[in-house]
């Protein structure tokens, strides 16, 4: 009998752990859903509407005015850990009472904050992944609220700290934020390794070429690659320099290991002729030499240069009718459009 029992049991185990794990997935589905526009409007003043409202939103700010309604359910956070959709949940109802409410174990504290980064890591790749901001208030919270107000800042390990300016550094891009690039890059907190890697500025850089390889949603990606033109001018050092000159560069030939589109390859010389300047003609060429080698993509790149060149034309004259420039001044900007598309393989 005890031997009848003990396999039951242990049959039943992986049926309990797959159901507790779609109650999970359930309730941050649910918590995830947008709140209904009437309940909004009582919610929200006029001046505060500016997206999308969501019940963890909600929610994360009743456990900070009522943080003693929270500690069951951070019980049972505690004792979920292992569940994938945990931390999750925890980071979008507790990302504020982590920094308003005081939590004097400090181990209880590193493993809160742990948390904290990997279940916003998580979440923030569900966006990307659908190419939604839905969890866009989460990000600027930590951004505006924690990561550029050192005093909330200093309530978590320095550790987490790290972590916590890591993160933002990959999505900063993506959330529209780099408004507050230069206050973010000024209250970056300081490495172990900073004598190797370089000052906040590499951090940031070498997160964000990091994150574009991982990248395989094409309008994201555009999206990244049009926002690299803020990095202009930023010093870095020569081997961060050259590791984000050699991220866009494997961007801009069809192919693998990377097999961008032709829209991303276009967004990757921009922002590589942006950020280099020096040099910028010597690449094309050689990309055109390098494309002559395969005569079989020579039809569709001739094509897409006649392509080029009819709508450059087009704005020539549409210029012409609208302003008053020279014509060598409109010229100059019609080839400016064109931009050495024939080197271009139009091919997907």
């Amino acid at each position: 009998m005890e031997k009848a029992s003990s396999s039951s049991s242990s049959s039943s185990s992986p049926r309990s752990i797959t159901s507790t794990n779609t109650q999970l997935v359930d309730l941050f589905a649910d918590i995830a859903l947008e709140v209904d526009q009437r309940a909004k409007d009582v919610i929200l003043s006029k001046e505060e509407e500016d997206g999308p409202l969501c019940f963890f939103d909600v929610l994360a700010d009743y456990y900070v005015n009522v943080s003693e309604r929270g500690k069951d359910i951070l019980d049972l956070m505690v004792q979920l850990w292992s569940q994938s959709f945990a931390s999750h949940i925890f980071s979008l109802l507790f990302h504020k009472w982590l920094f308003e409410v005081e939590v004097e174990n400090q181990e209880i504290l590193l493993r809160y904050s742990s948390a904290l980064v990997q279940g916003a890591t998580n979440v923030f790749w569900i966006d990307i992944q659908t190419n939604t901001r839905r969890f866009q208030t989460l990000f600027r919270y930590l951004l505006e609220e924690v990561a550029l107000e050192p005093i909330r800042l200093k309530k978590i390990p320095i550790q987490a700290q790290r972590e916590l300016y890591l993160l933002i550094s990959r999505f900063i891009f993506f959330y529209n934020s780099v408004d507050k690039l230069d206050s973010f890059l000024r209250n970056f907190p300081e490495f172990p390794n900073a004598f190797l890697v370089g000052g906040a500025g590499d951090f940031l850089v070498i997160e964000l070429t990091d994150q574009l390889q991982k990248l395989k949603v094409e309008p994201v990606l555009l999206h990244y690659l049009s926002q690299m033109k803020v990095l202009q001018g930023m010093e870095l050092r020569m081997t961060t320099s050259t590791r984000l000159k050699a991220c866009l560069y494997s961007f801009t030939s069809p192919g693998g290991p990377m097999y961008p589109t032709r829209a991303v390859r276009h967004a990757a010389w921009d922002a590589l002729d942006s950020l280099f300047p020096v040099g910028r003609y010597p690449r094309h060429l050689i990309s055109l030499f390098f494309r002559l080698l395969y005569p079989w993509y020579w039809p569709s790149s001739c094509w897409n240069f006649v392509v080029s060149c009819i709508k450059a034309n087009v704005v020539l004259v549409t210029m012409r009718r609208h302003t008053k420039g020279t014509l060598p001044t409109l010229v100059l900007l019609s080839m400016e459009n064109i931009k050495f598309r024939f080197e271009e393989d139009p091919t997907e």
